[in-house]
């Protein structure tokens, strides 16, 4: 079991999980958002590679548009 804060909110999964799958998990799209993993910001396209593992620190920022 890993736990994980997730724009300040704990949340455990069963073992580590890509990136991309945890975003998944979440109902999360993945245009119009970012990440950013440990005060990081992770690039969209090696969201798959990246593994969130115990004790990691993840912001997802929505954009939303407007005028």
């Amino acid at each position: 079991m890993i736990s994980v804060v997730i724009n300040g909110n704990s949340r455990e999964f069963e073992r580590a999980i890509s990136l991309k799958r945890l975003l998944e998990s979440l109902d999360l799209p993945d245009r119009r958002i970012a990440v950013e993993l440990n005060k990081q910001v992770v690039r969209q396209d090696i969201w798959d590679a990246v593994e969130v593992r115990d004790k990691d620190k993840i912001e997802i920022i929505h954009f939303v548009g407007g005028g």
